[in-house]
C-alpha cells in the first residue's frame, strides 16, 4: 500500500460496485433505463445518466491509456454462435502500468425493459512500459446476451446489441430468437 500511495508501483483495480454520491442511495451498475434520474427523454433514453459518485468499473492510475481497433468477428450472430472481440489498448502516459479492459453489452431491442449495461467479458493486460501496446481478445458465447423473461426461461431476442470496451463502441445484431 506504501509503493502505491509513493507512486512507486501503479493502480490497476477496479471498483466492483457503484459508488452512491447520496447517503441511502442504492443504484446497481445494471441498472434499467426507466430508472434514471438527470436526463429523462422518453422511455430508453440511451445517453441518460445516473448521478453516481464513482460507477462501477471506475479506477486511478499514475499513467493514462487509449482503446483503438475495435472489432468483432461476426457482426451478425446466432444463439450458438462464438463471438469474439478485440481491441488494442496503449499506454499513453509517462508510467508503466496495467489495465483492466471491461466489455459491456447494451440490448437495444427487447420486450422486457433492458439494463442498461451489463459487464460481459474483462482481461487484465500485462504490464504495459510507456508507449506500450497489447492486442485484447475477449470471446462471449452469444447466449450470454440473453435475459431471463417473465417466465423464468432464458430468452435470446433478435435485434441490436451495442457492445463497449472503453470509449469504444460497436454494434452487433443477432438475427433470431432462442429460449431455453
Amino acid at each position: 500500500m506504501a509503493r502505491l500511495l509513493a507512486g512507486d508501483a501503479n493502480f490497476s483495480a477496479r471498483m466492483p460496485y457503484t459508488y452512491p454520491r447520496h447517503q441511502a442511495e442504492l443504484t446497481t451498475y445494471d441498472y434499467r433505463v426507466s430508472e434514471e434520474t438527470n436526463r429523462m427523454e422518453g422511455a430508453y433514453d440511451y445517453d441518460a445518466v445516473v448521478s453516481v459518485l464513482w460507477p462501477f468499473g471506475y479506477g486511478l492510475s499514475y499513467t493514462s491509456f487509449e482503446y483503438d481497433n475495435f472489432h468483432v468477428d461476426k457482426d451478425t450472430f446466432g444463439p450458438d454462435d462464438q463471438l469474439t472481440f478485440t481491441i488494442d489498448v496503449k499506454n499513453t502516459g509517462s508510467r508503466a502500468g496495467r489495465e483492466a479492459v471491461m466489455l459491456f453489452s447494451r440490448d437495444l431491442v427487447a420486450s422486457l425493459v433492458p439494463e442498461n449495461r451489463r459487464l460481459r467479458a474483462f482481461h487484465k493486460t500485462a504490464l504495459l512500459p510507456p508507449g506500450g501496446m497489447e492486442t485484447v481478445t475477449l470471446t462471449i458465447p452469444a447466449r450470454n446476451l440473453a435475459f431471463v423473461d417473465t417466465d423464468g426461461h432464458w430468452l435470446l431476442e433478435a435485434g441490436e446489441f451495442r457492445m463497449q470496451a472503453g470509449k469504444q463502441v460497436l454494434t452487433i445484431r443477432c438475427d433470431e430468437n432462442k429460449k431455453w
